[in-house]
Formats: structure tokens, sequence, C-alpha cells
């Protein structure tokens, strides 16, 4: 629980309370202070409680909201903007900022019990995330918490599916004390570009920092107007880490370290042999990697290590999760356990058909993640034809369809377009877009909105020795579609329905 008048002083230190409305004199105590306590905090109006303080934010707040929160027995409103109540107000200057500040202290500044590595990056944050769990759980005896795009873990062991890759602050935070109430001494979290563009993550530092890579993705006008705006977005976690680790190879590398050197966090770098980075790795064609460490590195990781999911983009995952995890005291042997034992659902998982033809199904769902899947393939499946199933998201990342297309047009010999959480958009629509960019004639080009009948096309018409690569949803148990999460039993089940 939370006093008003300590929600008020938060807003002040912070610089972001503009005004306190109240019309009933019997809320000041004798030393004029606010004396409300609030015992619980929500934005969403089905979610209150007596004595809670309601927020009002979102691009689509309506004031029917704070009046159904009212009605439900809120105690106070936080907001941008003053509505026709008489219910006590706190007017802010911005109500994610505010919403992060007083969520932090309302829950005990779990952040403070918690080792938090955080990773950022175009693709790859999932699996790496993954790697430093496994990881961990050999470090902290699965004391280790997981906060990523597929799942959320609290307790260390039990998964549910998650809701947004980095959770609105008062989820965040929440989560973070149960975490904390649960006996967790790790937390590895993914924080999206819109984190920081929301400010979901607004007051939080960071023990590790990871930015992996950088490419154009979530351009939009819900997202981010511009490539400048998304760097800058993902670029912020620099200022926020106490340690960072960067990808060598990745794009703007020298812009990323030069901001490092500037906000004096110190970084190391890793990347593939001849990088010239602090460690270096070597894929095998056994699965296995090497790395090699630079003389002045603290960290003593040389050696070979063997990790389950195929290709040298998950060996560079596999090694920013080694560097983050012996940053925060696992040791070699921890390290080498972890990572074979590393499995990532929905992630380059592979079927076979009895007549020759294999399966892959993988999460990747921009042109990053998708030409670099379909590139590894292509190079283990030199006189196969590759048939590709994949969509794009509605509402959101407009700029991604024409990218994949790109990558169609690169990779497959079968392009099968179909949808993928279409939201209030006309999946047709999409596939039109993604289509209008396979600029090559000597791909065809088959459309199935029915994402179920799309992959049954794929992998009947596919002959033996050929390779059906479905891209995007894994083993996502949902469809985003007209605002409902429409039930949906995920790729992996419906390539073994067919097969």
């Amino acid at each position: 629980m939370i006093l008003l008048t300590d929600i008020v002083a938060l807003l002040q230190k912070e610089k972001l309370l503009k005004e306190v409305i109240i019309d009933s004199e019997w809320m000041y105590n004798v030393d004029d202070h606010l004396c409300l306590t609030i015992e619980h905090l929500t934005y969403d109006s089905r979610d209150v409680q007596m004595n809670t303080a309601f927020f009002c934010k979102g691009l689509h707040f309506k004031e029917d909201f704070l009046q159904q929160a009212i009605q439900q027995g809120a105690c106070c409103y936080i907001s941008e903007v003053i509505y026709q109540t008489s219910l006590p107000a706190i007017i802010v200057t911005d109500i994610k900022k505010a919403m992060a500040v007083i969520a932090a202290s309302f829950y005990g500044y779990p952040q403070n019990d918690l080792k938090i590595i955080a990773y950022t990056g175009t693709k790859g944050k999932t699996t790496s995330a993954y790697f430093c769990k496994y990881i961990l759980d050999e470090t902290t005896h699965h004391k280790t918490a997981l906060l990523s795009t597929m799942e959320t873990i609290l307790d260390g062991k039990t998964a549910v599916k998650s809701k947004l890759t980095t959770p609105e602050s008062l989820d965040l935070f929440k989560m973070m004390r149960q975490a904390v109430d649960y006996g967790m001494s790790h937390l590895i979290m993914e924080v999206s570009s819109q984190a920081y563009k929301t400010n979901r993550v607004y007051g939080l530092t960071f023990d590790v920092g990871v930015f992996l890579n950088i490419s154009p993705d979530h351009i939009g006008p819900v997202e981010h107007p511009t490539f400048d705006d998304y760097l800058y977005c993902k670029s912020c976690l620099i200022e926020n880490s106490r340690f960072l680790i960067i990808h060598r190879q990745t794009d703007y590398y020298t812009l990323l370290t030069q901001k490092a050197k500037v906000c004096g966090v110190p970084f190391v770098t890793y990347g593939q042999a001849s990088s010239a980075a602090t460690y270096e790795y070597k894929a095998k064609s056994d699965g296995s990697f090497v790395v090699t460490a630079s003389n002045n590195s603290a960290s003593n990781l040389d050696g070979c290590y063997h990790i389950r999911l195929l290709g040298d983009f998950n060996c560079a995952n596999a090694l920013s999760a080694m560097i983050a995890c012996a940053h925060v005291g696992a040791n070699k042997q921890q390290i080498s356990d972890g990572l074979a034992k590393a499995v990532v659902p929905g992630r380059m998982e592979i079927l076979h058909a009895r007549d020759g033809k294999t399966i892959y199904i993988d999460y990747a769902h921009n042109y990053l993640s998708v030409s670099q899947l379909l590139h590894f393939i292509k190079q283990h499946h030199l006189n196969s034809r590759l048939y590709v199933v994949l969509g794009s998201t509605g509402n959101k990342a407009q700029s991604r369809r024409a990218d994949l297309g790109k990558a169609l047009a690169q990779y497959s010999d079968v392009a099968v377009l179909t949808s993928d959480d279409p939201e209030f958009e006309d999946p047709a629509k999409i596939m039109d877009e993604i289509q209008v960019a396979i600029d090559n004639d000597q791909i065809e080009i088959k459309r199935i909105i029915d994402r179920q009948q799309a992959i049954a096309w794929a992998i009947q018409h596919a002959k033996s020795n050929d390779v059906v690569v479905l891209c995007g949803k894994g083993r996502d148990a949902f469809q985003h579609v007209q605002g409902q999460l429409q039930p949906y039993i995920g790729d992996v089940e419906v390539a073994k329905k067919y097969l």
C-alpha cells in the first residue's frame, strides 16, 4: 500500500506533478497531508477494487473507462487530463512515466533484489534469453525468472504465455515483486524498442544490457515513424545499463560504442572470428562452436561449447548469453552445461516426413530473422526446393511486409502467403504488400488466408527432399484477429497433423 501524500511527493521529486485536485477537506490530516491510503493500482477498469488508484492512460482511453472504475470503487485517478468528477485527481505531465515511478514504489523497488540481464535487438532476443535462463538455472538452482516475447516465468519453472515482449511498467514491477517473493535471485528480460518509446522501463537500470543487432523493423504510424526513432529507442538500453555487451558486427556499431563511452558505461564486444571483438567464436559443422577471448577479457570463456540449435546466428546468441551470465556469477562449467541443455520452444524445430521432406518451424518474422533462417536452410539443403509459409502482423510494423517479400525473393522457391495476427487489417491486403515486393519471377506464389490450410497445402505439395519452412508463429497458441485472441494450435501441431 502507499499513501496519496507519498505519491505526490514521488511525482514532485521526478518533476512529473502538474496539480492535485481535492474537493474534500476530510482527506487532509492535522499535518495538512493527504491521508488517503492506496491499496491497489490499475489502468484496467475491469480490475478495480476498493481503494484503487486508477491510471487514465492509452491512445484510445475513453472517459467511460474512468466512470466504470469509479463505480467499481476507485478512490482517485491519475491522468494527464482533468475529467469532470468529484474523485480526487493527480494530474501529471507524463502518465507513463508517472505510472512507472508509482508502481516501483508501490511494489517496494523489487529491482533492487534482483540481478537483471536485459536484451534488445531486432532479432535473437528470445533465443538469447533462453540460453541465459538455462545457464543461470545451473548457477542459481532454478531461481531465475524470465520475461520473454513467448513466455513469462516468475517462479523459475512455471511458464505462461506473454502478452507483450516488455510488459507495461505497472505489470512489470508487479511481476518483479512476485519473482522476488517466489525467491528468485535473477531476472532475464527482453526490452523492446516500444518499451523505451512508451516508458515501460522508465527508472530501471539493468545490471547487464545486451545489444544484439539492429535493422529496419517496427516502422509505421503506430510504432516508430522513422528508422532513426527506432534506433534511438533501442540505444536507450545503453545509458540504462551498468555493463554492456555489444555485437561487434551489428549495423551502427560505431555509433553505439560511442554512446556507451559518452555515457561512461563499460562494455565488451563479441562476434565471429576475425571481427576484432573481445570474444570471438567460430562455428563447427557438428553444431558446436569455439570461443576465443582477447587477452584483456576478464572472464575465461575460451573453449568449445555445444548447443542444440543450428546456425551461426545461434552461436552468436549463445555467446552473448555466456558473457552476460559470466558477468553475474556463472562459471565456465555451469555455462557449458546450461548451453548443452537449452531448448527454445518454436525456434528451429525440425520435423521429418517419411517421404524425405523436412519441415522447419521458427518464430522468424522480420527481414533479418527470416533471411538468416532461409540462408542457413539453403546452405544445408542445396538441392532442395524451399516452400516458405509466412504472413505479417496487422496494425503495426508495416515496413516489415516489403522486407519479408525481399527475403522471399532471395531464398524461396515457393512462397505461400497467409495470415499472421492480422488484427484489424484485412489479411489479403497484408499479403498484397508482401507479394508486391517479391521481385523474382521465378518464384511460385500461393495465397491462402487460412493458416492451417496454407501449411497443409505446402506440406502436401512439397516433394521428397523438399523443405517446408513455417515462419512467424512457432508454438503460439493464438491468432490476434479483430481485437480478439482466437485459439490456434500452433504451427508445430499443424505440421504434425498434416504429416
